[in-house]
């Protein structure tokens, strides 16, 4: 678990004119995460839509990332299927092509009880060969787990060692102090407040991949005990994450945009439904991230 850490930067989903995910598109995005350093890969979250794709797609997904990573970091998958016995095959899916440790998202279950959760997540992780995380967002997803309910979670299946906690960098600290250290912890939320986050006991960030080199280098820089750098360098880029991460379809409108520019990119092709990009978002984007070089 130890080397479980650092900036993991969740993948997009990029797709072609017909509509189909982009092979070749994806691969590219593989390989300028790795370029700029990364710790790991991330894939399946919210930023790769999962909600829009078929099992088979996810699969898909999955392979690639794994094929194109080639041992190189390590690669989180997030599980996003609707069942118990759903969940557990990709995460036995995830195993044999070598993924590192899988994220669970709640089932879209509404009006679940956290005992339901804690049930569900349980069953999953006691037939997963994998460490085991959750996603806990329920600002984004709308269910969620208590800080007393994850403490209770680990303490039934210490399988489950990993938290992609997404909030404030308060409620971080608040999670670590009440289930006694027992997860590794990350944030998400593209990274805006990676450095508080890091002191609030964070082991790494998953943000999308569209500025993941400056939080590579604003990681490294606090890991390194210089965290004047680190707080330096994150107020460059906080605006930006700022803006792009005014909700999920924000960031799926002009973060995947601005990452399609820095991979020299062409048109950015959406599956429906998708918010559209204004001219004013894109001057908006192109001001805060004017100082970005081509991946």
């Amino acid at each position: 678990m130890n080397d479980i850490h650092g900036i993991y930067p969740m993948l997009y989903a990029f797709f072609d004119k017909g509509g189909n995910l982009d092979r070749g598109a994806m691969k590219a995005q593989v390989q300028g995460a790795l370029a700029q350093g990364v710790h790991g890969i991330a894939v399946g979250g919210l930023a790769t839509e999962t909600n829009k794709m078929s099992t088979d797609e996810r699969r898909n997904l999955i392979a690639w990332a794994a094929e194109d990573i080639g041992g190189q970091v390590p690669l989180s998958v997030t599980i996003a299927e609707t069942s118990v016995a759903g969940q557990t095959g990709i995460a036995n899916y995830a195993a044999d092509l070598g993924a590192a440790w899988v994220v669970l998202q709640p089932p879209p279950v509404k009006g679940a009880t956290e005992a339901g959760l804690i049930d569900f997540y349980g069953a999953v992780a006691d037939s997963a060969p994998l460490p085991v995380g959750i996603q806990n967002a329920p600002e984004y997803i709308g269910i969620g787990v208590s800080n007393a309910g994850f403490a209770e979670l680990h303490r039934r299946h210490p399988n489950v060692s990993i938290l992609k906690a997404e909030g404030p960098a308060t409620y971080i600290n608040a999670l670590r102090e009440d289930t006694n250290d027992a997860y590794t912890l990350f944030n998400g939320r593209n990274g805006m407040e990676l450095v508080d986050s890091l002191r609030a006991g964070c082991h790494g960030m998953i943000p999308g991949l569209d500025a993941c080199d400056r939080q590579v280098a604003i990681y490294n820089a606090f890991r390194a005990g210089d965290e004047r750098e680190a707080d330096r360098a994150f107020a460059e880029i906080l605006p930006l994450l700022s803006f792009l991460m005014g909700s999920i379809d924000h960031l799926l409108c002009y973060g995947k945009r601005l990452t399609a520019k820095r991979l020299g990119f062409g048109q950015v092709y959406d599956r429906t439904p998708a918010l559209q990009p204004s001219d004013f978002g894109m001057e908006i984007t192109a001001r805060w991230s004017k100082d970005l070089k081509p991946f």
